[in-house]
């Protein structure tokens, strides 16, 4: 993987996620952000992880804003979702957060872990 800094990195949160986000903020305390980090696990080896946090971004976190919800990823979860859009999706299987991952080469069928 290649280091980007988080001012390269391209990752878009999406008006239909920001707004969800900001739903879900709005019953926290003032200050909580949503981080969203890759970790090693799932069937696949990598998966996503949400974390509600209050706490002031890093140096090296990349910050997104969008319809008054503020996401953070850290340094070393962007080698792994440059490219990606996060999104809020509700249709007929149900309601739920999607990362759109151009760097995924594979997931498990249940979608919840990738491979890079």
């Amino acid at each position: 993987m290649n280091d980007i800094a988080p001012q390269s990195a391209s990752v878009e949160l999406t008006q239909s996620a920001g707004k969800q986000i900001a739903k879900i903020l709005g019953n926290e305390p003032e200050g909580t952000v949503l981080r969203i980090a890759v970790s090693g696990g799932g069937c696949s080896g990598f998966q996503y992880e949400y974390k509600l946090v209050q706490e002031s971004p890093a140096e090296d976190d990349l910050v997104l804003e969008n319809m008054g919800a503020t996401v953070l990823i850290d340094a070393l979860s962007l080698e792994f979702m440059d490219g990606a859009k996060i999104d809020y999706v509700d249709d007929l299987v149900g309601q739920a957060f999607k990362i759109h991952n151009p760097n995924t080469v594979a997931s498990c069928g249940c979608g919840n872990s990738f491979t890079v």
